[in-house]
């Protein structure tokens, strides 16, 4: 039964009266890069066992939940990973969400695969693209990516996915202070009247692992003074209700940029975004600490309606909001789920 045209269901809301709206969708736990803020390789070696090929959702399933989550109310997915591009024939995947009526569908990538695969993924039905992108400095990119990958092969896939009509094309760049910071401006000056807008993201403490301490993290508010001091910004009004990024363009008309505050200016009141992790978990908050078993009923034969009564059930006891409660002394040894788990 395609579940797209199946009627809607009561869309839920949480007990912060927050609907479910955005659907975050790992296709892989495996990445080819090593990111220190999210995938250490002293954690995710050669030994680190990753899920076997029978664990993860394969296509038919991730698109008859998808639609459930469309019946609930979500009009946007993300596909993640992990780098979702290992994941073999995305395109296909693509298309089949693609048939889903009114429902937007992007991806997020590290950008070494992209430039082989974005006019597949144009052609199958991707909307647009997200590019993690950290620094154009070669070492810096290298040192905090942990990567043989040369930064040029990024940019290569930024182009591709700009000439197949992937955009607008956001770059994110997760800043860390005595890292990559003094490399802000030249990622801002590189994409400035190109049509992509880089996104600076303060360094999070997502996950158990990544090492994450205060002292690290760049202000959102710093890093746009950084940028204003060269370039002036002014603030725009966000694209839609509960919009991660807050948004300045720059005075002269050459083009936007955003920053991620989730430290020190969280927005978790206006959260609606629901994560599916690539073995069926469903998670309510990127700062879990644990998810909800949906693969397990939906290869047991529930229906979308009985899926669709879980999810609800879910979603309607959720009251998350880690980062509007964060602090330094409680962050970071709090045990979450990985980041390259659920996707960022």
């Amino acid at each position: 039964m395609r579940t797209d045209l199946a009627p809607p269901s009561p869309q839920p809301r949480d007990l912060l009266g927050r609907p479910v709206r955005d659907l975050r969708v790992s296709v892989t736990d495996r990445c080819n890069f090593r990111c220190r803020y999210c995938m250490p390789r002293e954690v995710f070696g050669p030994g680190f066992e990753f899920l076997p090929r029978g664990e993860i959702l394969h296509f038919g399933e991730i698109r008859q939940l998808a639609g459930v989550f469309r019946r609930l109310g979500v009009r946007k997915l993300r596909l993640t990973g992990g780098e979702p591009l290992l994941r073999r024939e995305l395109p296909r995947l693509v298309a089949m969400l693609a048939e889903l009526d009114g429902m937007e569908i992007a991806l997020t990538t590290n950008g070494s695969l992209l430039a082989e695969q974005a006019g597949a993924l144009a052609a199958a039905g991707l909307g647009r693209v997200t590019v993690s992108l950290d620094s154009l400095d070669p070492e810096v990119f290298a040192r905090m990516n942990d990567t043989r990958v040369p930064v040029e092969r990024v940019l290569e896939g930024i182009e591709a996915a700009a000439a197949a009509g992937l955009a607008p094309i956001k770059i994110n760049c997760v800043v860390r202070r005595g890292v990559n910071d003094h490399t802000v401006l030249g990622l801002a000056r590189r994409f400035r009247g190109t049509g992509c807008v880089p996104r600076f993201i303060e360094f999070m403490d997502v996950g158990s692992t990544n090492g994450w301490r205060m002292s690290e993290v760049v202000p959102g508010g710093e890093i746009v003074e950084r940028i204003a001091a060269e370039m002036p910004l002014e603030p725009v009004e966000p694209n839609y209700p509960g919009e991660v990024a807050s948004r300045y363009r720059y005075r002269d008309g050459s083009g936007e940029i955003g920053v991620i505050t989730s430290v020190t200016r969280p927005f978790c009141g206006a959260c609606t975004r629901a994560r599916l992790s690539a073995e069926g978990r469903l998670f309510t908050c990127l700062f879990a600490t644990r998810g909800t078993d949906l693969k397990t009923p939906l290869r047991a034969g529930a229906s979308d309606d009985e899926l669709a009564d879980l999810i609800a059930g879910v979603w309607r006891d959720r009251e998350d909001r880690y980062s509007e409660l964060r602090t330094e002394a409680t962050a970071a040894p709090r045990p979450k789920v990985e980041m390259s788990y659920i996707g960022g």
